[in-house]
């Protein structure tokens, strides 16, 4: 539970990021080549009316909150009354926020195309940062983004594709009160689809950087909220490149150390933990399906109401990690040398190898074709990595991340079972565990 100190804390940060959003937004419009999509179709009214971008912010996203009543069961409002109200002194200040923010950039008019493009990008990154610092809040949602929320609940979709066909219905509906107010298509421009694809990748560059708010808003790690759990024996993790036999290793170290490997049986854990279908996880699990999908959202999964079934996987592997972990045992790959970053009894392994040594063992080993193995090694990797970065905000393959790198192309799966047997019988000799 967070004390009320944090709350405060907490609010007068989202109140802050507010008003870093609506300047993002004004720095966006004043560059003079279109808005972004959730302000698009407030832009366009602003043009051809006397109400400013502001005001007419104000009076969407409270008809947004009205068409939430509509659509929201008695048990959802009962469950987010407090977000649900909360949207409304929230439209009033971004709507203010907004008219504000354009009146203090008087002075930015860029002339050229090259400035415009400058301030267009200047202003993604201001409204990234905005967005970043409302998720590390995590105390409300935009109108905008709960009524999205509201929508994918209500119908059973998936958030990041309602959020998707939200933000382009946004845009057509723009276009199509340009045409019909004023003969041409003014507001949207290339700007809007750059805004649209640039500011989701900022912000997950930003936010891993704001860690050093979470002491000031009470946010801890999950480690620490609870009481302290009890170990018993070394744990190895095993990342691994496609090809390089990472999975063999751990094989032969479960067999050599007498140790649980989880790693094909993770599978139905996470099914029967998250409720989701096997067939999925397994296809799923190690990549992120449409990755610019999610950079569209523009924010990561604040207040856990906008989780898709990546998250809420990635979400339930953490904790089997965190449980199984209690024990001796070797996990291979989903991202537990990051979830157990902070255990000092944690042997963390990364192999790799050299391209041939990978489409051999490809070829002979995994029943890969000999003429798909390279691009599939490819593909493989890069969804490895995208997952990995994606969810922990920090590089895969990064050597300073392991306690050991194996080049297992060069010394064998034997040698490298070897060393990491020695290194865990040394490591288990020289840690002290709760009894």
């Amino acid at each position: 539970m967070v004390n009320n100190k944090y709350i405060i804390r907490r609010y007068a940060l989202f109140a802050v990021s507010l008003f870093i959003n609506a300047f993002g937004v004004s720095f966006i419009t004043k560059a003079l080549l279109g808005t972004s999509p959730i302000t698009s179709v407030n832009y366009v009214l602003s043009m051809f009316t006397p109400l400013t971008m502001g005001q007419w912010t104000i009076i969407v996203n409270l008809l947004f909150v009205l068409l939430e009543t509509l659509l929201m069961k008695r048990e959802d409002y009962r469950n987010d009354a407090r977000i649900f109200w909360i949207q409304i002194p929230v439209s009033l200040c971004f709507g203010t926020f907004i008219d504000w923010s354009t009146a203090a950039l008087f002075w930015l008019d860029p002339q050229t195309y090259p400035l415009q493009l400058v301030s267009l990008c200047v202003g993604c990154v201001i409204l990234a940062a905005g967005i970043a610092l409302e998720v590390k809040a995590n105390v409300a949602m935009a109108s905008g983004e709960y009524f999205v929320r509201v929508i994918s609940r209500r119908y059973r979709k998936d958030f990041g594709y309602t959020k998707l066909g939200f933000d382009i219905s946004q845009v057509v509906i723009a276009c199509a009160l340009s045409l019909a107010f004023m003969s041409s298509v003014r507001g949207i421009r290339e700007g809007t689809v750059i805004a649209a694809l640039a500011v989701g990748p900022i912000v997950h560059f930003i936010s891993p950087r704001l860690r050093f708010l979470d002491s000031l808003i009470g946010v801890t790690p999950e480690a620490q909220e609870k009481a302290p759990q009890k170990y018993r024996g070394v744990v190895i993790t095993i990342a691994r490149e496609f090809g390089s036999g990472g999975r063999l290793l751990a094989e032969m170290l479960s067999r050599e150390l007498g140790i649980k490997l989880y790693d094909k049986s993770f599978i139905s854990m996470a099914a029967q933990h998250s409720g989701i279908d096997e067939e999925y996880i397994r296809k799923n699990e190690q990549s992120i399906p449409s990755f610019w999908l999610k950079c569209i959202q523009n924010y990561d999964t604040a207040l856990d109401r906008s989780l898709s079934p990546d998250d809420i996987l990635f979400l339930s592997e953490n904790r089997i990690i965190r449980d199984i972990s209690r024990e001796p045992c070797i996990i291979v790959g989903r991202l537990a040398d990051f979830v157990l970053k902070d255990r000092p009894d944690v042997i963390r392994i990364f192999c790799c190898t050299d391209r041939d040594s990978a489409c051999r063992r490809c070829v002979e080993e995994y029943g890969v074709g000999e003429e798909n193995a390279d691009a599939e090694i490819r593909r493989v990797n890069r969804n490895r990595a995208t997952h990995y970065e994606y969810y922990t905000g920090e590089k895969w393959g990064d050597p300073h991340r392991y306690d050991l790198m194996l080049n297992t192309g060069q010394i064998g799966l034997e040698t490298a079972c070897r060393i990491v047997s020695q290194l865990y019988r040394e490591k288990e000799k020289n840690t002290v565990h709760d009894s």
